[in-house]
């Protein structure tokens, strides 16, 4: 384990939602789901790439969705807010969202700040390129000498990103963070990115995919991962 992080406490008080989210539904879910879009995720979701477009719209709706069931509230009234480098926000829950491919993560908790990400797993060159580039020396070289680079690669930039999130910091901040080793880790110092400790979590995805969860504090967290299906979606727009 690399130093700096050490490995969690096991248990769990605060339990912290991820959803994984297929994001190519058939037209009926996506019409539904964009009924419950603002106007500047309409518009974002209008960009000149359509199919993009759809898996936003099923991204950003579905985690309307979820939002709105924790809380009680109609997931077309909720009002979404962005921090200074574009961390979503809803008043009275902690929310985050990552897309890739077909796939999206939400993750969803109460009182804690969490940050979540998904990847496709890269090539393997470009893996082995990316890692000497961007991550500590001894990271990079576990990624060089690792059987299967691209996939130690993208679990590794997933929990940067996930950490990053959680702080809603920028991904130039989490560069330097030991995050090789077993999961679930607690970093104790997230340098420049805010006050630690911070858990990391490996989020089980499928195929292609790598995830993870980062939640801040040093309190144990019980984590909860569920597949998000598109059942009754297609009725939410007029309900």
């Amino acid at each position: 384990m690399s130093p700096g992080a050490a490995a969690a406490p096991g248990g769990g008080a605060d339990p912290v939602d991820v959803w994984l989210i297929p994001t190519d539904q058939p037209e009926p879910v996506v019409r539904a789901l964009r009924a419950l879009l603002d106007p500047a995720e309409r518009a974002r979701a209008d960009g000149p790439d359509p199919h993009a477009g759809r898996r936003y719209t099923v991204a950003h709706g579905a985690l309307r969705l979820l939002a709105g069931a924790r809380l009680g509230r109609d997931p077309a009234r909720l009002v979404r807010r962005r921090g200074p480098h574009g961390k979503p926000g809803i008043d009275g829950i902690a929310v985050n969202l990552s897309g890739s491919g077909a796939l999206a993560a939400v993750a969803l908790a109460e009182e804690r700040a969490v940050g979540v990400d998904v990847e496709e797993v890269r090539d393997a060159r470009s893996a082995v390129r990316l890692a000497r580039r961007y991550f500590p020396a001894a990271e990079a070289a576990l990624v060089a000498a690792d059987p299967a680079p691209a996939g130690l690669f993208t679990a590794l930039w997933c929990r940067r990103e996930a950490c990053v999130k959680a702080y809603g910091g920028r991904l130039v901040q989490g560069f330097g963070l030991p995050l090789a080793g077993p999961a679930p880790l607690l970093l104790a110092d997230p340098g420049a990115l805010g006050p630690g400790p911070c858990r990391i979590d490996d989020v089980p995805a499928p195929g292609p995919f790598r995830a993870a969860l980062a939640v801040v504090g040093a309190r144990p967290v019980l984590v909860r991962v569920h597949t998000w299906t598109a059942a009754g979606a297609a009725d939410m727009s007029s309900s």
